[in-house]
């Protein structure tokens, strides 16, 4: 007599144990919690809203920039998103693909120019209304006078970051 084993998948619900508000007071002093939740919270929310032109809010925006400077060098870029060169190259690479972006040599042959091209300029303008939607459902749900003091917080927190950064660069 032979024995064969059987592999039956079943599955599992594990509830979790921890209830909501313990969550909220582990997270309740963290900075870095609340920053990224909220940015993933509202880039869901614009990435849903863009979905009908095909556009991610990262793409939309990245798009928005390029489109206001006529074009920039990839490093320039990267340093205005806050991005790394690498996580750059990862976003660009669709929007390249479906020949919305260029990337070509400028004057200086080491420096990489990034460009709407002609499509990419329409799908931008395709996107803005949705983007704007987006832009006002949160902002009329903020208060403009609370958007107007984010902004200001926000512009500080990445300050003071950058400023830490650097001093952990110079240890």
């Amino acid at each position: 007599m032979r024995s064969v084993a059987i592999g039956v998948y079943t599955r599992t619900v594990i509830k979790p144990t921890a209830n909501p508000a313990s969550l909220s007071d582990a997270s309740a002093g963290c900075v870095c919690f609340h920053l990224r939740r909220s940015a993933r919270t509202v880039t869901q929310f614009y990435d849903r809203t863009l979905a009908p032109s095909g556009l991610r809010a990262t793409q939309f925006t990245l798009m928005t920039v390029v489109s206001r400077t006529g074009g920039l060098p990839f490093s320039s870029l990267a340093e205005v998103l806050g991005m790394d060169r690498t996580t750059l190259t990862r976003n660009l690479r669709p929007l390249e693909r479906d020949g919305l972006v260029t990337i070509e040599a400028g004057a200086d042959r080491r420096v990489r120019l990034v460009r709407l091209t002609r499509g990419g300029e329409r799908k931008h303008a395709e996107a803005a209304p949705l983007w704007a939607k987006a832009h006002a459902r949160v902002t009329e749900g903020i208060g403009s006078k609370t958007w107007r003091a984010l902004q200001k917080d926000l512009s500080r927190t990445i300050a003071v970051s950058l400023e830490a950064t650097a001093e952990q660069n110079q240890n």
